[in-house]
């Protein structure tokens, strides 16, 4: 039976409080939807729930509530004093913040950063011809993704009279992972960067066959994963490892400290999540969805790293999920009919009409519409703003793409890779996502803000491009999902007749590049965003690897072993 798509142009957006805060008394949002079907699910991270890795251990959650440590202030009072005094000598100085960030502890120690940072950028207009490589690639490193402007040109030194890089640099192991380290914050047109980062992984790459194991292991880990573009879990590995002493031990211990109260933090979160989606219900009610609050809620963890955005992380994964549920509305389960029918219910947000919808689709749109509303209420009472319509507005955007992709399944009709491109960098859930971290973070909401962040800016458009293109990488599908959205892989080999398979993954490889090279220009250059969004920015495109690195049994190794280091493993090696 074909279904009637009558939708009242009259939405229901009778929203129960004003746009900005005064002296009207705030009244309750809707009752919370509760699927007629009550859900006897019981969760546990041995079951569906854990990442769709395909058979797995089952690692028992421990919440670890010792508070005792009387002299976790003083641990850190005392690195502090440490870190003022032995800062001021420039190199110790750059190898103490490096060590700090990669350790993920930085928020402890944010105005000494500052300071010696300060005081490093005013050396760049005194040294003109350091022959340190190590110093200067790591002193640039730092600036640069600080915010401080550091020309590209600080390399030039390095170079011979023919302007390639100078042969004696390749025995300088510790200065060539610098360099590589640096080369990942380039922009567009710094060919310089380029040509670092070719000319280090090349040297740093063959020497893996004639380093000790220390060395091996940390060329081969900067190599893998790179800082800047990597999650801090897999680049702070040999920190971990090595053999303590001086500050190094005295740091290791207490990001040791740091890192199991921040556990403890994060297993505390994933109870309340798996409360919420059991309460929910809808992986009851819509059995062909994935169902896998573990795997949604490691991208708020590693999106707002903050400890203090604890309740951020679990209000961000709610839209996740449904992104995820949503998806597979799309991807695997709704006919067109159907299809078109749910986006125009979403574009006018009309509650009405949405009772005319199948029942597994009229049973989102309403889980949908209560997340929505529950969130604006809070963001609305914690920083005066209500940005529902904004919320609906990316709702609508990412239907309205994931109805593209149907309708062009269903025709048979081959967009080009730039149409599919362009609307893969919508159907991403990217700009979903960051648009709710925006609000829920309460930082620099403005009239202008808002409604730049809802016309996909930049700094959002490159992070989903990198998402999309990533993803269509990938070498198999998602969960064994029956579903198909096309590839940029799939587009690229029919416009390019005559092309490899590893023709069209090397133009992936290059478009991914030079959209971390837009983002870097977003994120490292000044932008009406807060920081702590910018940085928010940067780690999805940091996650993206681990989420979208399938192996041939549809499990995701990096992904397991990310999880399992930061929520269940003790630290010491």
């Amino acid at each position: 039976m074909a279904l009637s798509c009558s939708v009242s142009l009259t939405a229901a957006s009778g929203w129960p409080f004003p746009q900005n805060r005064n002296s009207e008394r705030v009244k309750p949002i809707l009752k919370e939807f509760k699927p007629t079907l009550p859900s006897t699910q019981k969760w546990s991270v041995s079951q569906k729930q854990t990442l769709a890795f395909g058979p797995t251990k089952q690692y028992p959650i421990t919440i670890n509530n010792d508070d005792s440590d009387t002299g976790y202030a003083e641990k850190l009072q005392t690195f502090k004093h440490i870190l003022r005094k032995e800062g001021e000598e420039p190199i110790q100085g750059l190898a103490m913040i490096d060590a700090i960030q990669r350790l993920s502890i930085d928020y402890h120690f944010q105005e000494e950063i500052d300071s010696i940072l300060t005081r490093q950028s005013m050396l760049l207009s005194t040294i003109h011809s350091d022959n340190n490589l190590y110093e200067v690639a790591l002193r640039f490193r730092l600036l640069r993704q600080q915010g401080y402007h550091v020309s590209a040109g600080v390399f030039d030194n390095f170079k011979d009279n023919e302007g390639r890089f100078k042969q004696q640099l390749s025995s300088d192991i510790m200065g060539l992972v610098s360099l590589y380290e640096a080369s990942q914050l380039s922009i567009r047109g710094e060919d310089v960067l380029d040509e670092a980062g070719d000319y280090s992984y090349q040297l740093l790459r063959s020497s893996l066959t004639h380093l000790d194991y220390n060395q091996a292991r940390l060329v081969r880990n900067s190599l893998d994963h790179p800082h800047h573009k990597s999650l801090a879990s897999f680049t702070a590995k040999y920190f971990f490892n090595d053999e303590p002493n001086g500050w190094i031990g005295e740091l290791q211990e207490l990001a040791k400290t740091e890192f199991k109260r921040v556990q403890s933090q994060h297993q505390h979160e994933i109870v309340e999540i798996f409360k919420w989606w059991k309460d929910l219900g809808l992986s009851t009610e819509l059995r062909f969805a994935r169902d896998q609050p573990l795997k949604w809620y490691m991208w708020s963890m590693s999106c707002l790293t903050d400890p203090s955005l604890s309740e951020q992380r679990i209000e961000l994964t709610k839209p996740v999920s449904m992104i995820y549920i949503i998806d597979d509305i799309f991807d695997v389960h709704g006919t067109l009919n159907e299809l078109v029918c749910f986006t125009e219910v979403i574009n006018r947000w009309d509650i009405a009409a949405a009772e005319q919808l199948p029942d597994y689709m009229k049973i989102c749109f309403k889980a949908l519409n209560n997340i929505t509303n529950e969130i604006s209420y809070k963001i609305y009472k914690e920083h005066g703003w209500n940005p529902v319509e904004s919320l609906r507005k990316a709702w609508a955007s990412l239907c309205r793409a994931f109805l593209v992709e149907a309708r062009w399944f269903a025709s048979g009709k081959f967009p080009s890779g730039e149409e599919y491109l362009k609307n893969g960098i919508v159907s991403s859930g990217v700009h979903v996502v960051l648009v709710h971290i925006f609000f829920l973070l309460g930082q620099g909401i403005s009239k202008e803000n808002v409604e730049l962040i809802s016309n996909f800016p930049p700094i959002i458009s490159s992070t989903a491009t990198i998402l999309r293109l990533w993803d269509d990488l990938g070498s198999a599908k998602d969960e064994n999902q029956d579903g198909h959205d096309g590839s940029y892989v799939e587009c690229y080999l029919r416009e390019n007749e005559g092309s490899s398979l590893e023709d069209a993954r090397k133009q992936v490889l290059h478009l991914i590049s030079d959209a971390w090279k837009q983002l870097n220009q977003e994120c490292l250059s000044p932008n009406p965003f807060p920081s702590t969004f910018s940085k928010a920015s940067l780690n999805i495109a940091r996650m993206v690897p681990l989420m979208y690195d399938y192996d041939d049994n549809h499990r995701l190794p990096s992904l397991e072993e990310h999880m399992k280091s930061l929520l269940y493993e003790n630290v010491s090696p």
